[in-house]
């Protein structure tokens, strides 16, 4: 059976669309949105009907109709924390999503323009593997302080589907394999995925883990209280150089990882330092996702842009593989594995979870 499947995926600054037939796609197109359009609207939430229309004027201008939809798939924003799956979307999640319960986000607006179009033509609206994915041992999230907790928040989507792709060609199945997955965005992701759950991973949206091209890391907890303390930075720029501002973009002057390499080649010693400095940050970081998996890892996985840089990935390389095997899956295609999600519901290969009746309540730890 054919099942026509419109994913919705808001950034920060463009809108991608994608229509794909079972798992082929129809189109991709990525429709940027310039600055002064977006500033007219006071919080990202506003954002929800101007880009709707835009979407569905993009599909009108290609003669897509709508009414031949099987159902549209919406990236997950920054809910309450939850399991990984397919989530249908339902009032209390549109309700998370509009009071921004986890901040706010350009992908908040995801399944709210996703159950827009869905609802009227009576086909289902999904989200897939949201980064508040939260499938954490609750003896990762233990720290010092009983009063701060370490959040799961990071790249699930790309990190599930490349874990499953992995596995695959290990010829296991996801839920039989243990795997070390790193997503070389941005931010940095470490995932310890054990036998179909991702039991241990850093916060890579605020910046702790490895260094990123603009993701500061975990810092020494003494300096940087000193500096949160120097009266240099308000609260809010604090945030921004642990996460936009930090990493190799505050040494090297650029987040793009194609610059950053140019440099290198060229001759520049400095970016061939820092570049070489968040490897070593990223493979100790898989070493610590080793012990989290008791050293019983059937492969360490690279994935994200940054893993088409050959120089990069040998220097990850030499440190951690003693560990287990590397495998190298460069990129990553969010659209195809929001697609690829709601096809897994359709078919029936899994169920749709419900977003309410799967919200991880925090608790205390013991």
């Amino acid at each position: 059976m054919n099942y026509r499947i419109l994913v919705i995926n808001p950034g920060s600054t463009s809108t991608k669309i994608a229509l794909f037939n079972n798992e082929e796609p129809i189109f991709s197109v990525n429709i940027a949105h310039p600055a002064e359009e977006l500033a007219k609207f006071p919080k990202i939430i506003d954002q929800y009907e101007f880009r709707k229309e835009i979407i569905l004027k993009e599909l009108e201008s290609r003669g897509e109709k709508v009414e031949t939809l099987s159902a549209v798939v919406g990236r997950g924003g920054l809910l309450r924390p939850i399991p990984s799956g397919t989530y249908k979307v339902t009032e209390k999640m549109l309700e998370d999503l509009r009071a921004g319960v986890n901040g706010e986000h350009a992908s908040n607006l995801g399944a709210l323009i996703a159950d827009a179009i869905a609802r009227p033509l009576n086909i289902p609206a999904f989200i897939v593997d949201p980064v508040v994915v939260d499938e954490m041992d609750p003896v990762a999230k233990v720290t010092g302080l009983p009063f701060i907790k370490r959040k799961s928040i990071l790249h699930a989507l790309n990190q599930k589907r490349i874990a499953r792709i992995a596995a695959r060609d290990l010829g296991k199945k996801y839920e039989e394999a243990n795997l070390i997955v790193v997503h070389l965005g941005g931010g940095i992701s470490v995932g310890a995925h054990r036998k179909g759950r991702i039991v241990d991973v850093n916060n890579a949206l605020n910046g702790d883990g490895p260094i990123a091209p603009e993701r500061a890391g975990s810092l020494p907890a003494w300096q940087l209280v000193e500096l949160c303390f120097s009266g240099q930075y308000t609260k809010d720029e604090i945030k921004k150089l642990l996460a936009g501002k930090g990493g190799v973009i505050a040494y090297l002057g650029t987040n793009d990882m194609r610059v950053a390499e140019e440099m290198v080649n060229k001759g520049d010693k400095k970016a061939r330092f820092i570049m070489e400095a968040m490897a070593y940050t990223v493979a100790k970081w898989i070493g610590m996702m080793a012990a989290a998996l008791e050293g019983e890892v059937d492969a360490i996985v690279l994935t994200g842009g940054l893993a088409y840089y050959k120089d990069f990935v040998s220097w990850v390389e030499k440190r951690v593989k003693f560990i287990a095997p590397i495998m190298v899956y460069p990129g990553g295609d969010e659209m195809r594995a929001l697609a690829e999600g709601a096809l897994r519901v359709l078919r029936g290969e899994e169920v749709a979870k419900i977003y309410e009746n799967e919200i991880i309540e925090d608790k205390e730890l013991f």
